[in-house]
C-alpha cells in the first residue's frame, strides 16, 4: 500500500506541476433541516446527520456542526501526515489526533455580542508512532501544518457568500 500511495503522490504532483489547472477542484455540500435541529447532509455519495445534543435542544442523532470542525481538522491532519511521510519516505506507523473546542454559548445564543459564537480556540495533540528521528517529525510537522487545507481553511479567513433564496408556498 505505502508504494502504490506514494506513487499516487508523485504522479499526482507531476501531473499538478505540468497542468496547474488540474489542481482545481470543488467540493459541494446539500443538507437539509429535517425537525428540530436534526439535518441530513449529502457529501459525494455519503449521508450524515448532524444534531445537536440534547442538552441543546436536539435529539442528539448524530454530531453538531462544531464537533464536525473537530473531526475535520482531525482526520486533515491525519491524512496529511500519512501523505507526506509517505511523500518524504518517513516511516509512520501511526498517527492520531485529540482536539478540544472551547466555545462560549453566549455567542450562539445571542446573550453577549461581544463573544464569538465560534471557537474561542481549539487545542490539541497530534500522536506520531514512528522510529524517525525527531528532528524528520519535526520537518514532518511543519510541512504538515504548512498544507493541511483544513488547518489553512480554520487560520486563514476564506471569502464565504451565502445568497438567500426565498420560497413561498
Amino acid at each position: 500500500m505505502s508504494n502504490q500511495l506514494q506513487q499516487i503522490i508523485s504522479d499526482t504532483q507531476t501531473s499538478l506541476r505540468s497542468n496547474p489547472e488540474l489542481g482545481k477542484t470543488i467540493f459541494n455540500s446539500r443538507s437539509a433541516l429535517q425537525e428540530g435541529f436534526h439535518s441530513e447532509v449529502n457529501l459525494r455519495q455519503h449521508q450524515i446527520t448532524v444534531d445537536e445534543p440534547l442538552t441543546l435542544g436536539g435529539t442528539d442523532q448524530g454530531p453538531n456542526p462544531v464537533e464536525l470542525i473537530l473531526a475535520a481538522l482531525g482526520t486533515c491532519q491525519e491524512i496529511t501526515y500519512r501523505a507526506y511521510a509517505t511523500a518524504l519516505g518517513i516511516p509512520l506507523e501511526s498517527v492520531s489526533v485529540e482536539l478540544e473546542g472551547e466555545l462560549d454559548l453566549r455567542g450562539f445564543f445571542a446573550v453577549n455580542d461581544q463573544v464569538r459564537a465560534g471557537y474561542q480556540q481549539i487545542k490539541g495533540t497530534v500522536r506520531l508512532q514512528s522510529n524517525a528521528s525527531a528532528e524528520k517529525l519535526q520537518q514532518l510537522r511543519d510541512v504538515v501544518n504548512a498544507h493541511c487545507p483544513v488547518l489553512d481553511i480554520l487560520t486563514n479567513p476564506v471569502p464565504v457568500k451565502l445568497d438567500l433564496r426565498i420560497v413561498h408556498n
